[in-house]
């Protein structure tokens, strides 16, 4: 029987177990994926840990995304076939050997790209790109202020905005961090756990930053939020920082700007089309050289301990993948 890593309550990491389990029935409309890599998310720390808006009932398997080997077809799938390469949404948990996926949340991988990088393609690059195209319509010329810049979604907003056309200020907690997000596109960096972030974002966008992308929170929503430009756009999609923040109302009012959410697994339910449409244009982005993905740790499906310890103790830049088979 195939492995896959459980979860039977909620708590750290370590709580996970590798077991084996049975194969998922594979019904119409579906196809069965010899899982190849899966990658981590932040939101992966906060299922598992009973923190994130969907509670799943257990024992389940966490895990979103994931990249393999289509190894057999459901009744009604005509556009994938047997032994094609593919990347997946995983609903069903992608922390496993062998996963099934409805075929409408697949997608063939391109080649001269390998398992490890698909695997960790969708969620990142498709959140920054629906968060800065949909939500925030940042336009050429724009000033785009990216905090938490080397991390999962942070350098892939880095990358979307520089193609979009923008001058994008990097935010990130050390020098080697910047100095990812500058490899991979940023015009300015800002070290703000050495700098005051407020004051550098004065000196280098005197009339404020017009799009905001904010993985983080806490402060540093409020000081990005203090120096947004007159009819600018702040997209929050997560509270790495851990607080959650609170909008004073009057700053919307007096600067005439806006607080957008982006949640980007909520497409699937409510605008499907649009989310295909996405990771289509993101995928010829790539195709087009603009966009480059970085995983900065491949370890096996057995240290998951510390693939995890990795994303949440913020010691890796771009994504962290779990190798499998």
């Amino acid at each position: 029987m195939p492995k896959a890593l459980q979860c039977i309550e909620f708590g750290p990491p370590e709580k996970l177990s590798l077991a084996e389990v049975p194969p998922l029935p594979l019904g119409a409309g579906e196809v069965r994926i010899a899982v190849k890599a899966a990658a981590l998310n932040f939101a992966d720390t906060l299922i598992i840990e009973g923190k994130y808006q969907e509670k799943p009932p257990f024992p389940f398997v966490p895990g979103m995304e994931c990249a393999g080997i289509i190894t057999e077809r459901g009744e009604g799938v005509r556009h994938l076939a047997v032994g094609q390469r593919v990347m997946a949404l995983s609903a069903k948990g992608a922390f496993r050997e062998e996963t099934v996926v409805e075929a409408g949340a697949v997608l063939p991988i391109p080649d001269g790209m390998d398992f490890a990088t698909a695997a960790g393609f969708p969620v990142a690059y498709g959140t920054s790109h629906l968060a800065l195209t949909d939500r925030a319509r940042l336009q050429a010329g724009e000033t785009l202020l990216v905090l938490g810049a080397s991390g999962g979604v942070g350098l892939t907003a880095v990358e979307i905005g520089k193609a979009l056309g923008a001058r994008v200020i990097a935010a990130a907690s050390s020098p080697e961090k910047l100095d990812v997000a500058r490899a991979h596109g940023a015009d300015e960096g800002i070290d703000y756990s050495a700098e005051d972030l407020k004051g550098r974002l004065k000196e280098l966008a005197p009339k404020g930053v017009d799009v905001v992308f904010d993985p983080v929170g806490g402060d540093y929503f409020d000081a990005a939020l203090r120096n947004i430009a007159w009819c600018g756009r702040i997209i929050t999609i997560g509270y790495a920082a851990g607080r959650i923040p609170q909008v004073p109302a009057n700053l919307l009012l007096v600067k005439n700007c806006a607080v957008l959410g982006l949640f980007w697994g909520a497409y699937r339910k409510h605008d499907p089309r649009r989310l295909g449409q996405s990771l289509g244009e993101l995928l010829n982005l790539w195709s087009q050289g603009k966009l480059r993905p970085h995983v900065s740790h491949a370890l096996p499906l057995s240290d998951h301990a510390r693939a995890f310890g990795l994303l949440s103790g913020r010691q890796a830049t771009g994504k962290v993948v779990l190798t499998i088979g």
